[in-house]
C-alpha cells in the first residue's frame, strides 16, 4: 500500500515544513519554499536480525587510515584532503560555475591506477572527450557515464565495481521514485545519502561536484554539508588564474590546508611557491605599496597590499577595496585620522590586494595603514621590508598568530626587514638571518618604515 506525502521544503536551506511560508524560520530567506511530494511504501513490519558478522569494537582498537587511502598524484590536492582520498568515502567539491571544478576533478581522478567511472550529467561525451583531449589525459581505467537516473547509474556500479566514482553535477541527478525535478531539494539530498549508502557499503570512493547558488550555499541545501565526509570549496576570481582549494569539513584530516592552482591552457597546474608568483609582477619603488605575509590554513603567504589615496573633487569621497573588507578599511582610516593626524574626509581612498587574494584576517592591517600612508605623501616603503601586525582603535600594534611561519617565509623570499608587533618568539632575534623591528604603535610603524 503506498501513500504520498505533501510537504514544504526551503530551496534555500532544506528546511521542512507542513504549509506554506512566506520566511523561512531558519535562514530567514523569502518565498524560497516550494511544494514537493515523495511517495512512500508502507510495509509490514518486521523484527531486524543481527547478522554474525556486526559485533562491537573496543575504542582502543585503531583503524590505520593510511592504509585505505589513495593517493591522486596531485600534491596540493592530496593535502587538502589529508592525504589522499579515503575509500568508502563522499567528497563534495563546490565553487562557482566555470572556475575549474570538473578540470580539476578529472585530472586527479586520471593519475589514479584503479578503477574509475566518471558519472556526466551536465556535459555530453564529446565535450568530456574534448576536454580530456585538451588536458593529454590517457588512461584506460578511466571510464565516463553519461547518465542522470541514479538507480541505473547504481546498477552499473554495482556491476562494474569501480574504486573511485564520480558525480557531476549533483543537481542533475534524480531518482524516478521521487517527485521533484533534479536540482530541487529532495532530489538533491535523496540522491546524496543514497551515494553515501553505496559508497560505505562498497568502499568505494565518491566524489561529488556541486554549485554554489547565488546566496553562496552548496548546492542549494545546507544539507548536503551533514551528508558527506569532506566539504572542499574551490574558489577564486574569474580574471585572475589562480584558484584556491579550501576544506571546510574533513573527518579524515585537518580543515587547515589549502591548495593553490593556477589555470592554463592545457588545464590546472600547482603552486608550488605562491608568494613567488603573487610577488613576481610587483613594481619596486613605488609609493603605496607594501607587502605583509598572510596565513592561508597553514601555509604562510607574502602577498603585495596596495593603495591609492587622491583628492576626491566630487563632493563625497569614494572607499573602493578589491581583496579586503571594507568595512575593516573604514576603521582603520578612521584610526589614521585620530592617532596621526591625516584628514582623508577629502581624499578617495583605493584598497587593492594583488593577484586576486581575498584578505580575511587582521595580521594585514599595518599593511594596509603604511600603504595608505605611504600613498598621501607619495614616499615609497622599502621595497625589502615586510610588514605584519593588527591595528587596534588606540593605534596599538597587537600581536598575531604563527609569527615565526610568517617570518621565515618572509627570509626565505630575500626579505632584508620585517616589521612585527611585539611579542614573544620561540627563537631570539639573531638567530634570524632578517632584521626583525618590533613595534608598538601605528606611530612607531610610520617613523620606521617611512621616515
Amino acid at each position: 500500500m503506498s501513500s504520498i506525502k505533501k510537504k514544504f521544503v526551503c530551496q534555500n536551506c532544506g528546511y521542512e515544513s507542513i504549509q506554506w511560508l512566506g520566511k523561512c524560520p531558519s535562514c530567514g530567506s523569502w518565498n524560497t519554499f516550494s511544494e514537493e511530494f515523495e511517495k512512500k511504501t508502507k510495509t509490514k513490519s518486521s523484527s531486524s536480525k543481527i547478522s554474525s558478522s556486526e559485533k562491537l569494537f573496543n575504542i582502543n582498537e585503531r583503524v590505520d587510515l593510511k592504509t585505505f587511502r589513495v593517493k591522486t598524484g596531485i600534491s596540493e590536492f592530496d593535502r587538502v584532503l589529508g592525504g589522499g582520498l579515503i575509500q568508502g568515502s563522499v567528497i563534495l567539491i563546490a565553487g562557482d560555475p566555470g572556475i575549474g571544478k570538473s578540470t580539476l576533478v578529472l585530472q586527479a581522478v586520471s593519475k589514479l591506477n584503479n578503477k574509475v567511472i566518471y558519472v556526466t550529467g551536465e556535459e555530453s561525451l564529446e565535450q568530456i572527450s574534448l576536454r580530456a583531449s585538451r588536458l593529454k589525459i590517457q588512461n584506460e581505467n578511466l571510464f565516463i557515464l553519461p547518465e542522470t537516473n541514479l538507480n541505473l547509474i547504481l546498477e552499473i556500479f554495482e556491476r562494474e565495481a569501480p574504486s573511485v566514482v564520480v558525480i557531476d553535477s549533483i543537481q542533475t541527478i534524480y531518482r524516478e521514485e521521487l517527485d521533484g525535478s533534479p536540482g530541487t531539494i529532495g532530489q538533491i539530498r535523496e540522491c546524496t545519502a543514497s551515494l553515501m549508502e553505496y559508497a560505505k557499503k562498497n568502499n568505494v570512493a565518491v566524489i561529488i561536484i556541486g554549485h554554489i547558488t547565488k546566496d553562496g550555499l552548496i548546492a542549494g541545501p545546507k544539507a548536503l554539508e551533514h551528508i558527506v565526509d569532506t566539504v572542499i570549496q574551490f574558489s577564486g576570481e574569474k580574471n585572475y588564474s589562480f584558484r584556491i582549494l579550501r576544506a571546510i569539513k574533513n573527518r579524515f584530516g585537518s580543515t587547515n590546508e589549502i591548495g593553490i592552482f593556477e589555470m592554463q591552457e592545457n588545464g590546472l597546474k600547482e603552486v608550488e611557491n605562491p608568494s613567488q608568483v603573487f610577488l613576481a609582477e610587483r613594481e619596486y619603488g613605488a609609493s603605496g605599496s607594501v607587502v605583509t605575509s598572510i596565513i592561508e590554513g597553514t601555509r604562510p603567504l607574502l602577498v603585495e597590499v596596495q593603495a591609492l589615496v587622491t583628492a576626491s573633487g566630487y563632493g563625497m569621497a569614494q572607499r573602493v577595496t578589491t581583496g579586503f573588507d571594507s568595512r575593516r578599511l573604514s576603521i582603520l582610516l578612521a584610526v589614521i585620522e585620530k592617532r596621526l593626524n591625516f584628514k582623508l574626509s577629502q581624499f578617495n581612498v583605493f584598497l587593492n590586494v594583488a593577484g586576486g587574494v581575498e584578505i580575511d584576517e587582521p595580521a594585514a592591517d599595518l599593511a594596509a595603514c603604511i600603504a595608505i600612508i605611504s600613498s598621501i605623501k607619495d614616499i615609497p616603503a622599502d621595497s625589502l621590508t615586510c610588514v605584519v601586525g593588527e591595528v587596534g582603535l588606540g593605534g596599538e600594534i597587537r600581536a598575531v598568530s604563527y609569527i615565526e611561519k610568517r617570518i621565515q617565509e618572509a627570509q626565505k623570499l630575500g626579505f632584508k626587514k620585517i616589521v612585527v608587533p611585539v611579542q614573544k618568539l620561540n627563537l631570539s632575534l639573531s638567530d634570524y638571518q632578517i632584521n626583525i623591528v618590533q613595534i608598538k604603535t601605528l606611530k612607531e610603524a610610520f617613523k620606521e618604515i617611512l621616515e
